[in-house]
Order: structure tokens, then sequence, then C-alpha cells
């Protein structure tokens, strides 16, 4: 088997902003192509995240320096401990390579991934929400202008100006439902729950993701988890199937993404662990091409929530997938019948 890499600059539509973070107008991913002897191509995607001290040329180094020349579309578990030998191993690069080899392994069974890991994937059911980023109270207007065709938004929260911006896009969207993610960017358990009381004001939350830093100790979580009056979701304290008992414990639900779990087979080890634990699951991503939404869309008869929006918020995406016509996710317009179901965009 053979490994081709190469870097993607996304371009984002506007400037993106979460709590902790500084704002940022593009992004890198690797897109990761694995070729077997027979021409069988899988494809996969790694987006570095700050959050995990993560960098696209750390990532592309790995690449430079792995050997896949025993890997094979027939046995994902026997190559994923070869891939264990290579340390250290950004998650991101973990992430591209598993995709791609259950990308090929769908498309030499010839089947949709989803089919894959016999999960199927039912048209006009699967509804994601739109992100706003942190900006200021016009911005957030503007955002939310154009993400009038999405049924759900989600808001990001965690500056002084939270208050302005909800405010800003309840005047656009008055009625719709809207996830809140704080992104760890409450420090205290007190302060935490004084922003969940102040949300839970507004009727149309569902939930909230990550009120505090992953850091924070369990009797914290415990003591929020038992106060709150809106649900809580683990996203930075849900990365793979190990962290599931103490999610079970201290929130209602996890965001599971690919590139958290190391790759769409942890990514679907983990959501059926939340799920026997009787956690909610979502599906979130990273900002991310059509290649890996759509690796994560194929599990999406997995999920009570989908949050499968980053090929959504950028302007340059190279590849085509899953569709997301006013927030219905589809492959129906996808000609490429097997595997993750993406095709190159020309040039």
């Amino acid at each position: 088997m053979k490994l081709n890499v190469h870097t993607c600059h996304l371009q984002l539509a506007y400037e993106w902003k979460i709590a902790n973070s500084e704002s940022s107008s593009t992004d890198e991913v690797i897109i990761v192509e694995l070729t077997d002897r027979d021409g069988v191509i899988g494809l996969g995607e790694a987006p570095p995240s700050a959050v995990y001290g993560e960098t696209a040329s750390g990532v592309m180094e790995f690449y430079r320096r792995v050997d896949v020349s025993q890997f094979s579309f027939d046995d994902i578990p026997g190559s994923m401990a070869r891939l264990e030998a290579f340390t250290p191993m950004p998650t991101a690069a973990r992430c591209g390579l598993n995709t791609a080899l259950a990308d090929g392994a769908a498309k030499r069974s010839r089947s949709g991934l989803c089919d894959f890991f016999n999960l199927g994937f039912r048209e006009n059911y699967h509804v994601t929400s739109f992100s706003i980023g942190i900006d200021s109270p016009d911005i957030i207007h503007k955002k939310v202008l154009a993400a009038a065709n999405y049924p759900v938004l989600k808001l990001k929260v965690g500056v002084a100006h939270d208050d302005e911006n909800l405010a800003a896009l309840r005047s656009v969207a008055p009625d719709k439902p809207v996830r809140v993610d704080a992104n760890e960017g409450w420090k205290t358990k007190e302060y935490a729950l004084e922003r969940l009381e102040w949300l839970a004001k507004d009727g149309r939350i569902q939930f909230v993701e990550q009120p505090m830093p992953r850091t924070t100790s369990k009797v914290d979580l415990l003591w929020l988890k038992e106060r709150s009056p809106l649900p809580l979701f683990a996203d930075e304290s849900c990365q793979t199937a190990a962290d599931i008992p103490h999610c079970a414990e201290c929130f209602h639900g996890v965001n599971i993404k690919l590139v958290k779990a190391g790759g769409v087979s942890m990514a679907h080890e983990t959501l059926q662990a939340a799920r026997r634990a009787r956690l909610k699951t979502m599906i979130g991503c990273m900002i991310e091409t059509s290649v890996l939404i759509s690796a994560a869309a194929n599990l999406a008869e997995l999920a009570d929530y989908l949050d499968l929006d980053g090929n959504l918020l950028i302007t340059n995406d190279p590849y085509a997938g899953v569709t997301a016509k006013n927030g219905i996710l589809s492959f129906a317009n996808v000609k490429e019948p097997f595997g993750l179901r993406v095709s190159q965009r020309a040039a």
C-alpha cells in the first residue's frame, strides 16, 4: 500500500473564533490517500487541533516517517495495530489514516461506509445545526441572517458580551432552537451555573456543550450537573470510548468528533459506548472539508443530534460529498456510490 498526503488551505466565510482562542480566517487540513495494489484509493482527512497542541506541520512530519506498506483494507484492526508502533502520533494523523482505511475497505466491499458499519442512512431525516462563532453583535446579526435556511443554530459563547450576542441572534431568529457551546469558557462552577440559568430563560436552548474546562474536578462537574436547568454535553472532555464512564457521571450527553476519537472506526466505537451508557449523542466536527464531514455523516444513525457544518463554513471546499440543503443531510446527489461517497471538485 502507498500513502500520499497533501495540505489544503481552507478559507473561512467569516472570521472564526471560539472561547480561549484567537480569531482566524483560514485553516489547514491534510488530505490522506491510501492506494492498494489493485488501485483502490481510500480517502481520509487530518484536521490538526490546537486544543490538543497539534499543527499541520507536525502531522505532515508524522506522515513522512510512517510506513504503510503492510497496511491492508482487508484488515483495519491489524493495520491500526501496526500504526501504533509509530510514536508520538498526533490524533489528527491517526484520524486521517483510519478514515482512509475504512473508506478503502468500504469501496472494496462495494458498499457505502454507513452500510459497511451496518447502519444505513435515512434520507430526508438527519438535520445538522449551523454554527455561529464568537463575534460582535452586528456581525452575529449578519451571520444569522445568512443562515436563515438552517432550522437549528449553534452559538459559541464564553466572552463578556455573550448576552448581546444572543440578543442579536434572537433579533433575527426569535423562535429557532439553539445549541450553545462554551468551549471550556466558564472557569468556575458558580459562574457556569449563573450562565446556565441565564440561558434557560431563553426557552429555546436545547443544551450546552462543555461549560467548564476539561480539567475541572469531578466534584465540581457533579455539582453543576445536579443544578443545571439545561442538559450538559461533554466536548473537550470526551475524546474516545475510554472517556465515556466519566462522561456518563458528569454530563447528560457527549459530542463525538472523528478527529478527537482518532478516525471513523473509533468514533463508531465511542458512539456505541455512549449509547450503552444511556448518554445522548451528538456527532460534531472541526473546520473540515467534505471528506471528513461525509465520513461523519455515515455514522448519523447513531446520533441524537448532528453538528456537521465544518464544510459549510468554508468557501473553497475541494471535495463534494454529503449535502445540507436547509440543514437536511443527503447523499442523494452524490455520484460516488461507495465508501465515503465524495469526489474531488474540478479545479
